[in-house]
């Protein structure tokens, strides 16, 4: 379901693209860079996939939190929070309307927010539990069990440039992550398309062929003077170099300062 990205208002355009400059790793001798992985209900209690390739990051540090943790005030010493895979609505309910209160509260104030699949789903303005953060519609909601596996995501000018790639297309890790569309949410700024899904799956939960192909795959925005970038396959969870490499691409412009 090809489709093109609805264009920015001029004078966001001019806003995010100062806020989209590329991030540089931290110097040698900074401090770490510290970044909570969710690691609550509806997410794994230890260190994932996620946690992994932010440690392998030089100069980047995890801690784990939970809901309690986060509605505690854990955010406060750290850069970026990344809610993982698992089960949106799940991590949604253990952070309670209060933690997801706090999260708003922290990307707005110029913290980084990275959803992974169902980070994303969280992310969206799509359900009721959701943040909205990010103005993307989740598509398709009635087959989101759609099935897992590999498939390829296909970059245009925007996406080469930001992940440094002369690829077209690349492999990763699909696990019924959310197809994501533009919003309508004149309150939230569009967000910019960095990959969309070249092919699809559709194996399971009755998914019809078609829809997959061309929604967002990867996308980046802003909330409030923080930055949000979801992804809704796994790149994280992709044992190759070059989908490991676009995960931290997408690291280091969430934590980049401006």
């Amino acid at each position: 379901m090809p489709r093109s990205v609805v264009p920015f208002a001029a004078l966001v355009a001019v806003v995010l693209s100062v806020s989209f400059a590329q991030s540089e790793p931290p110097a040698k001798g900074d401090k770490p860079v510290r970044v909570a992985v969710f690691a609550g209900g509806g997410a794994a209690k230890t260190k994932g996939p996620a946690a992994a390739a932010v440690e392998k990051t030089p100069g980047f540090e995890v801690t784990l939190v939970t809901g309690e943790d986060i509605r505690a005030g854990a955010l406060k010493d750290v850069r970026v929070l990344i809610q993982p895979g698992g089960s949106g609505a799940a991590q949604a309910k253990d952070l309670g309307e209060e933690g997801r209160a706090k999260v708003k509260q922290f990307v707005k104030d110029g913290g980084g927010y990275i959803g992974i699949c169902a980070g994303a789903y969280l992310a969206s303005r799509s359900y009721d539990w959701s943040l909205h953060i990010l103005d993307a519609e989740v598509l398709d909601r009635a087959h989101w069990a759609r099935g897992t596996g590999d498939v390829e995501l296909r970059f245009g000018p925007k996406g080469k440039e930001f992940f440094d790639t002369k690829a077209e297309k690349l492999t990763v890790y699909y696990g019924q992550g959310p197809l994501l569309a533009p919003g309508k949410d004149d309150a939230i700024p569009d967000y910019e398309e960095l990959a969309t899904y070249e092919t699809e799956i559709f194996s399971k939960g009755g998914a019809k062929p078609g829809v997959m192909k061309g929604t967002t795959a990867a996308a980046r925005g802003s909330y409030g003077t923080g930055r949000v970038f979801c992804w809704s396959p796994h790149p994280e969870k992709t044992d190759t170099p070059e989908a490991k490499a676009l995960f931290r691409k997408a690291l280091l412009w969430t934590a980049g300062k401006e």
